[in-house]
């Protein structure tokens, strides 16, 4: 296991990090979990109020382990009240610090104000030793995530990006000029449901597998400190920690790999490819475009159909965690179509995209 500097909190990461949302069945379980990562050399381990039990869990399971060697990370939401829940999260993991404390789904304008009145809790809780270092997480889009970056309290930011969604690149810049620590969240799932590819990604990137192709092109950027894993059981482990000690350029064959992978999509989409620049925003019916033309890309060049699915699903069910409607609410009314550089027919694109994706209808996830 490699391991890096987490930016200005000057912690020693290991590259890969336990998130516990997944192996939450009973303590036995968790604990077997927890006791695999750190004997694989994993000491950053995420957990969050909430993550149902998983603080108890947690905290049970650190009697038996080394608690100096570990980096533990809990998350609250803004406008909590830091005082109490910085003490019930201290309780429940049976420790008298807490090394980071990530302000979790940061996603709105709003949140960013609600994160500096909180600056003085903030500052108090880092004054008593209770937690030793205050970052963010963040679901929302890039001038959000920019605001938390420039947020002078914040030693590291938790962000969404991935080789097949690259939006946050200027996020990861600005990071890493202010120091800031760099965690990458769900990398296998959000990053393109990599566990289970399609047949088509797979021969894409054969030799590789495109799981672990994708987190050498992560692990071999030194601005990004560490990636998430999330196993149920210790089994899942095996696979990601495969490249825990690969964290190298890019070896040329690997760069041939992914270049044959854009390539693909140019040639596959032709003039119908949505390139990201997001200049089609803002859109009258508050339609996400450059995200749902994301996943059209991904679906029609890779055969990505089931992550689109999911992700597509998403819209109008998540709230600030996902924002948009779906692309069936465009009203033809042409706003966005003198804007975009590659003169897309975004109406047209847009219905393609809902009568691929929208699968069955499903309860909303999420209130606002």
């Amino acid at each position: 296991m490699h391991y890096r500097r987490f930016g200005k909190t000057e912690l020693n990461l290991s590259v890969f990090s336990l998130g516990t949302m997944r192996c939450l069945d009973n303590a036995d379980t968790f604990h077997q979990v927890l006791t695999a990562a750190v004997n694989r050399g994993i000491n950053h381990i995420e957990t969050a109020r909430a993550y149902g039990q998983s603080e108890q869990y947690l905290g049970q399971a650190l009697s038996s382990l080394n608690r100096s060697e570990l980096v533990l990370t809990t998350k609250l939401l803004p406008g909590s009240d830091v005082d109490r829940f910085v003490d019930e999260s201290l309780e429940r993991l049976k420790t008298d610090y807490i090394d980071c404390l990530a302000l979790h789904g940061v996603n709105t304008a709003e949140h960013l104000h609600q994160v500096e009145e909180m600056i003085p809790a903030l500052n108090q809780v880092l004054e008593d030793g209770r937690i030793r270092h205050i970052g963010a997480s963040s679901h929302g889009d890039l001038e959000v995530v920019m605001g938390a970056i420039a947020l002078p309290i914040i030693s590291f930011i938790n962000l969404h990006y991935y080789f097949f969604n690259r939006r946050n690149a200027p996020a990861i810049k600005l990071a890493h000029q202010k120091d800031l620590g760099v965690f990458i969240i769900s990398p296998a799932d959000k990053g393109g449901q990599l566990y289970t590819p399609p047949n088509q990604l797979k021969e894409l990137c054969a030799p590789f597998d495109p799981l672990l192709l994708t987190y050498r092109w992560l692990l071999s950027d030194s601005r990004i400190t560490t990636l998430s894993v999330g196993p149920a059981v210790p089994a899942e482990l095996d696979w990601p920690l495969q490249v825990a000690n690969s964290t190298s350029v890019l070896a040329p064959t690997e760069q041939a790999t992914l270049a044959r992978l854009e390539q693909a999509q140019k040639t596959v989409l032709d003039t119908e490819q949505c390139h990201q620049c997001y200049d089609c925003l803002p859109c009258p019916e508050a339609i996400n475009i450059p995200e749902v033309l994301r996943l059209r890309n991904l679906a029609l060049a890779y055969d990505m159909e089931q992550f689109g699915q999911y992700r597509y699903g998403m819209f109008e069910r998540a709230g600030h965690w996902f924002p948009g409607r779906k692309g069936n609410r465009c009203t033809d009314c042409g706003d966005c179509l003198p804007r975009c550089p590659q003169q897309l027919a975004i109406p047209t694109l847009l219905q393609d995209t809902h009568e691929r994706l929208k699968g069955a209808e499903r309860r909303r996830l999420w209130s606002d």
